[in-house]
Parts: C-alpha cells; structure tokens; sequence
C-alpha cells in the first residue's frame, strides 16, 4: 500500500507490502500511516503481544520514533495515581488500565504517540484514548462502539491498524542500507520468567520477576543501547539509544525520579484554571517538578494556575525521590561497571536484569550487594537497531 510519505515529509514516496501478501501481519481499517507509523505499530504490537504471552496479562506500549516512551500490563491503580494520570473515579477496564499506566510512564514523550494493545480494545480504553494526543494505535481487534469513536479522531484521520495475532513472522529479515542489503535471523527469543532464574546475587519477589519480564520485553523494542526502570507492572523510565551504557541507566533514573515526583503532594496539589487543555497541565508539571523555570516560563506558569503554587525546594525533591523504592532495572547488554549500579540505586533500584558476561561481573555484583540489589543474568542480549 502507499504511505502518507517516507520518514519525513520530503520524502514523498513511500510505500508497505507484506513478504507474502497471504498472510499479511497487519491491515489498516482507519486513516493514512506514514513509514514511521508503520515502524512504531509493528514494533509496538511485537512488544504487547509478547508481554502478553509472558505474564498471561493485558499489556499496552506507547511508542515514539521507534522506542516505547511506556509499556506496562494490567496492574490496578492507587488512588495517588489516578489523580496522577487524572482518571479519577472513571471504571477502567483491564486494557484501559494498562495504556493509561504507559502512557502516565513519561507523559511528555507520549504526546502524539502510537498506541500498542494486547487484547480487543473495548469502548472504556477508545473513550480514554479519544481525549489524548495520540497519531494511531494497533490491536488485535476493536469491540461494538470503539472502532467507530476512534475512527472518528483527529477528524477521521486517526489510524487504526488490526493485527492478526496468529502471524508468525519469518525466520530471517532483511534491510536495505546505502544499496546493501543485509540478512539476519531475526530475535526470535520470547523472554520469561525464566530469564531471571539465573539470581547472582539477592532474592527475586514475584512482583519483581514480574516487572523484570515486562522490562526485558520492553527493552527489546527499544533502540540500543537501553536501560528501563520497571515498578508495579509499568516502565516508570526508559533510556534509549545512548552510546554509552551508564548515561543510558542515568537518562531511565532521571525519568524515573520525574514520574515519582509526580505523585509528591505539592504536584498533586497544584491548581490550574479550568480552560487549561490537558497536555498543558501536564507540560507544566513536569515543568514546576524540573525547577529550572525562565522568568517567562514563571510568568506563564503563574498565569496557568487557578491558585499560587508555592515552590519545590531541592530538599523535598531529594527527600521524595529517596522514598522511590523497590524499583527493577533491565539493561539490553551487560552492564560493564559498576557505576550503572552506583546510578541505579539513587533511583529506587533493588532488582536488576541484564545480560551478565562482562569481565567485571564480579566487581558489579559486589557493587549489588553493597547496596542490598538483587541480579539475575539473563545470558540473552537485547539490542535492537
């Protein structure tokens, strides 16, 4: 079929085929996808269809420009945090519930996203997706009523893609770069429990076995090099396609450290006029939880808000991000030294996945249990370009 254009809009012929046309992975019910629509949908729906098959839950990936900003499974959520993801009093189903906990994971990248969904997405999950910004989304099918609200988005442009969940890819796929084409098994390896068995150091919970497989499943789409940050079934932070390993798990810990802070009572508290579209309420959250406001941005601010905000000292932030616990860590490739572990846990860190094989192994896992982490070596590489 042909694209809306290439991966920018100068690049006006672009077009999509399947390998083999009868068994086609995905066909389109609503709108015009671009190449990198099409790149962020089948990246997405590899992510929660394989999430779903590892943990046996709804799980839900908000991509952007080939990355998921969130993934996360069908986990219920605390009070603090539907007012966090202002959901309030709404019934959310199982598929609701986990695309608001991946799109809450770092709501500012997902702006604009392209919504991924394990399982049929019912009328609760399409009237919730209906109010965000948001360029498409992929599922495997779409209950009475959801289909025609999201056909109707972004007036009647909003893509809607259906996948078959019975296509199995090909063995080998292959890529055109420069007038080379190269060839590659393609990662076929399906993460599970049984990933994290190999425990070097510490004890695994169950709710830590469960948020490393969801992070190794999210790593795996995300490009490399990546580390994420996992805590009650959702990514929380992910840093991705970073050169070096460490800036990877400082970019996830910083992204962690802003989506905790967004539960801190002085954020949950802040009161914005009633015209204030929601994405601008959003924007300046992250914004007055960062701190480093230009006196225009102050001015602005203040003229967003219903009542003053009093400021956010750097002592309650530090003190707010010590209380961020519990948190696991998966690394796509072997964390090298042990200042990723050093990083790692000043956000919260007790649980890490990785690769394991480094000549410094010894040297991180004594690093782990300085700190009371626990590790498993999964002995799988993740990357992914």
């Amino acid at each position: 079929m042909q694209l809306k254009y290439g991966c920018n809009p100068n690049q006006a012929f672009a077009s999509i085929e399947p390998i083999d046309p009868a068994t086609a992975p995905v066909r389109v019910l609503n709108g015009t996808p671009s190449f990198i629509n099409f790149c962020d949908a089948l990246n997405a729906w590899q992510l929660v269809h394989e999430t779903r098959a590892a943990l046996g839950l709804t799980a839900a990936a908000s991509f952007k420009h080939v990355s998921p900003a969130g993934a996360a499974v069908a986990v219920d959520l605390p009070d603090d945090l539907r007012a966090v993801y202002e959901v309030g009093e709404i019934d959310l189903t199982p598929a609701a519930t986990a695309y608001v906990r991946a799109r809450g994971a770092d709501p500012k990248s997902s702006f604009g996203d392209f919504v991924a969904l394990s399982d049929p997405v019912d009328l609760a999950t399409a009237t919730f997706l209906k109010k965000v910004i948001s360029d498409g989304i992929i599922a495997p099918s779409y209950e009475a009523g959801a289909m025609e609200l999201l056909a109707s988005k972004k007036g009647g442009k909003f893509i809607v893609m259906e996948a078959d969940p019975e296509f199995t890819p090909p063995v080998r796929e292959s890529r055109e770069i420069c007038g080379m084409r190269m060839v590659q098994d393609r990662h076929g390896h399906q993460a599970s429990p049984a990933d994290v068995a190999d425990v070097v150091v510490g004890e695994l919970p169950d709710a830590a076995v469960r948020d490393l497989v969801l992070g190794l499943v999210a790593i795996k789409y995300t490009q490399s090099n990546s580390v994420g940050y996992a805590l009650d079934g959702q990514m929380i932070g992910i840093g991705a396609g970073q050169q070096s390993r460490v800036d990877c798990t400082k970019l996830a810990g910083a992204k962690a450290d802003v989506w905790h802070l967004g539960r801190h009572p002085k954020v949950l508290g802040l009161q914005f006029k009633s015209d204030l579209k929601r994405q601008q309420r959003i924007n300046w959250r992250v914004r007055y939880i960062e701190g480093d406001l230009t006196a225009l941005e102050q001015a602005a601010f203040a003229d967003a808000l219903a009542a003053p905000a009093d400021a956010l000292t750097d002592d309650e932030r530090g003190e707010w991000i010590a209380s961020l616990d519990d948190v696991s860590m998966i690394s796509d490739g072997f964390i090298p030294f042990r200042d990723n572990i050093d990083h790692a846990q000043r956000h919260g860190v007790k649980f890490i996945a990785q690769p394991g094989g480094s000549s410094r192994d010894e040297e991180v896992n004594q690093a782990c249990r300085e700190y009371g982490i626990a590790m498993a070596h999964s002995g799988v590489r993740l990357f992914h370009h």
